[in-house]
């Protein structure tokens, strides 16, 4: 079976796409970590997170109060879901979810534990750690179970974007209502391969594997605690060496404290500092990259290929649909992971086609991320319209985007199009937009758009960053 973007004939790259590309006869080892969505302050994770939070809140709840069924009955509405084809599972995708047979199985695992009788268990990440055979594949498949609402939301809004087609009166899977603390289900529209509903899944949001890990909580952390506790209490374990060093090794403490999850748990409900220090220095896995997803990806190739394309597309109406298309691609390209989960909004003006686009800002460095966290931009989230006229865009055509800004979305945009008959002067023009508190554009033109793939091309996407911090200065100065 062809990927996605081949199956719908989408005729993008992977590096052109926000969702992945996968293939839906083979599960992708790739997983949803709930720990990754506590370290992201863009709206889609945190409302994600808040989800995974309630959920695994409703669980412990029923624990303390001794309520089984009720404990059984949320662990029992996890299914395994193939729709996504991310996991470990061989073959055609079959997740390893809490199916109902392992529902109760799993409750009386988490129930009697003692992280969860201790009160150590807090989040859903915390089973890596403490709960016996309660790892990566299944915590992921439990994550997308929780998160199933806000999958499609997300899988419809990039089908929108990229028109593909969607069947309605799909089956919804069961659906978490955080607000009611239940599960629910209902029928929406979804995307449909050979029968199977898919779920797009956002490239910002999956990691090859978990932050949290067990092994490394036990190798780094508590054997090294455990090493200095001995050294301390010169116990029988300390070995003096010929130059006089003390030690005590970790093969000797392996031997003493075999790894084991429940071990792991009654240690650290003994020393709490432990856990607190390992999730003060955690650091999230870095997202995947698209040459990972890609092993063939040639990304100054690829930047020279969509710079050969832009020249031949011609200004005008008749042609406003393949200059979109290709702007769509070259943007999330030039820019993720910064700007992330695009949403498309289509409208016509006397005649001439936009296309209006919106990105939630994931920086977590450089331009956007000054942006959005000064006061003045705000910048939540980036508006970016795309116009293929053969005139110079002017005045309306800033106002059109200038009424897209709020304190809610934030107040930076971009203003896509072929060429200027007068930079300075359009640039007069956003200057003055951005003196009137009415927000800041950036316009980009072809030019524009090649020197930023150039850059790529080049191994200097550095200089993309600097470019727009200086476009930025025009607009303040």
């Amino acid at each position: 079976m062809p990927k996605i973007s081949q199956f719908f004939r989408l005729n993008r790259a992977q590096t052109q796409l926000d969702f992945v590309d996968v293939n839906t006869d083979d599960d992708l080892p790739l997983f949803l970590d709930p720990y990754g969505f506590t370290q992201s302050n863009d709206a889609w994770s945190i409302q994600c997170n808040e989800e995974i939070l309630s959920f695994f809140e409703a669980v412990l709840a029923a624990i303390r109060a001794g309520d089984n069924v009720r404990g059984r009955s949320l662990l029992n509405n996890l299914g395994e879901p193939n729709e996504t084809c991310l996991g470990l599972s061989l073959g055609r995708p079959a997740g390893r979810g809490v199916g109902r047979q392992q529902a109760d199985q799993l409750f009386d695992k988490i129930a009697t534990s003692r992280a969860a009788q201790s009160g150590l268990l807090s989040e859903l990440a915390d089973c890596e750690l403490f709960i016996p055979f309660f790892g990566a594949d299944k915590i992921s498949d439990v994550t997308t179970n929780i998160i199933r609402r806000h999958l499609i939301d997300y899988t419809v809004a990039q089908c929108d974007l990229h028109r593909i087609p969607l069947h309605d009166n799909v089956a919804s899977g069961m659906l978490w209502d955080s607000a009611a603390s239940r599960w629910t289900n209902r029928y929406v529209t979804l995307p449909v391969i050979d029968g199977r509903k898919i779920l797009l899944v956002p490239k910002a949001s999956v990691r090859w594997n978990l932050a949290f890990s067990h092994s490394d909580y036990y190798n780094q952390f508590v054997l090294e605690f455990l090493q200095a506790e001995h050294l301390r209490q010169d116990t029988a374990l300390v070995e003096t060496l010929r130059n006089g060093r003390r030690r005590v090794t970790k093969k000797s403490l392996k031997e003493l404290h075999p790894l084991a999850k429940d071990f792991l748990a009654a240690f650290t409900d003994q020393n709490p500092e432990v856990l607190t220090r390992y999730k003060r220095l955690l650091k999230s896995p870095d997202g995947v990259r698209d040459e990972d997803l890609d092993q063939e990806f040639n990304e100054a190739a690829f930047a020279q290929s969509l710079i050969d394309q832009l020249p031949l597309i011609d200004a005008g109406n008749a042609s406003a649909t393949r200059f979109h298309h290709l702007m769509i691609g070259a943007l999330e390209f030039i820019f993720y992971p910064h700007l992330i989960y695009p949403v498309r909004e289509d409208e016509i003006n006397e005649g001439r086609k936009r296309i209006d686009i919106s990105y939630t800002n994931n920086a977590h460095q450089g331009f956007f991320f000054r942006r959005r966290s000064e006061q003045r931009a705000n910048a939540l989230k980036i508006m970016v319209e795309c116009k293929n006229y053969q005139k110079e865009m002017a005045n309306p055509e800033l106002d059109q985007l200038a009424g897209r800004f709020s304190d809610v979305r934030g107040r930076l945009g971009f203003l896509v199009g072929r060429s200027f008959d007068n930079r300075e002067r359009f640039v007069a023009r956003c200057r003055d937009t951005a003196q009137a508190n009415n927000g800041f554009i950036i316009a980009l033109v072809d030019q524009d758009i090649i020197r930023f793939l150039e850059f790529i091309r080049d191994k200097n996407r550095h200089q993309i960053d600097r470019d727009l911090e200086r476009r930025f200065s025009e607009l303040i100065n």
